[in-house]
């Protein structure tokens, strides 16, 4: 390789290197990991030591694929804390194969196949008067609502979320980082 050309490599590596760093810098951090708009859920997903039970569940209801798909996804991530919120033995018993239709249920409870950043979302609930229903991939209705420039998600067994982490762009969606999981009917 010539000088020209290991330079003009060089430089190109140097700014790869620079546009990598300022996809991670605009996104929020999650779970001590950079989150990298040019990826998708699942690429961003597994660096989150806050998420691990989250991408087990995803792997053990064969979800991966669907989730690197195209999209796009909003995705309302509940963290290990929130799974290990629910009563004893619950997660455990999910992730049973014999319970991998429940468990694809619950998932898809928390996504929505839309890209609904935190403003869109605002907006949608001042426009239906303080709450708005929102239909997910698994069929379940969230009602979300705002107090204090935070959004909440009630599922359908009244439970209530918290976007603790919002609009962590994906490159086939968005994560909102929720306290709580999610329950179907």
């Amino acid at each position: 390789m010539g000088k020209l050309t290991a330079g003009i490599f060089a430089g190109f590596l140097a700014v790869t290197a620079l546009s990598g760093a300022a996809l991670a810098k605009d996104n929020p951090m999650v779970g001590g990991a950079p989150m990298y708009a040019n990826k998708n859920i699942i690429e961003n997903a597994v660096n989150s030591k806050d998420h691990t039970t989250l991408v087990a569940a995803v792997k053990a209801a064969g979800l991966v694929e669907t989730l690197q798909g195209k999209g796009p996804f909003t995705v309302f991530a509940p963290t290990n804390e929130a799974f290990a919120a629910l009563p004893k033995g619950t997660v455990e018993t999910l992730l049973k194969p014999e319970n991998k239709a429940t468990l694809t249920k619950v998932l898809t409870c928390h996504v929505v196949a839309a890209d609904a950043m935190s403003a869109t979302i605002k907006k949608m609930i001042k426009d239906d008067g303080g709450t708005h229903k929102v239909k997910t991939v698994g069929g379940c209705v969230l009602v979300v609502s705002e107090k204090a420039g935070k959004i909440s998600i009630k599922d359908e067994k009244g439970n209530v979320a918290h976007v603790t982490i919002a609009d962590v762009q994906q490159s086939n969606g968005v994560i909102h980082v929720i306290d709580k999981v999610l329950l179907p009917n």
